[in-house]
């Protein structure tokens, strides 16, 4: 099975707007080694991440980061090695519309 290294998402979404950051694509299985969270403004912001298996509607069981703070024009960046089926999704919501999100990984297929 080949395996690509790549950028697997990167989203800038709109305040209090949960955005989807990536689907795992069809007959793939997907590796998140890391997903960072930039503040592009000059006050901080909060954020939340959740993984949404075989795209499921939210629940409070999905998030694996809730309401993190990052500092005014900075950065927060998360290794974790999340293991991802297809159909599974990764979705994002940041207090401010000043927050870049962006995940890296493999895909095998």
């Amino acid at each position: 099975m080949p395996t690509t290294y790549k950028v697997l998402g990167q989203v800038n979404p709109s305040a209090t707007t949960a955005t989807t950051l990536y689907t795992v694509p069809a007959s793939t299985s997907t590796v998140v080694s890391t997903i960072t969270v930039a503040n592009l403004a000059g006050s901080a912001a909060t954020f939340r991440i959740s993984v949404r298996p075989a795209a499921a509607v939210q629940t409070n069981a999905m998030y694996i980061a809730y309401d993190v703070t990052v500092g005014a024009l900075d950065t927060t960046t998360l290794t974790l090695g999340l293991t991802l089926a297809t159909t599974d999704v990764i979705t994002v919501y940041g207090s401010t519309a000043t927050l870049s999100f962006n995940a890296y990984g493999s895909e095998i297929a």
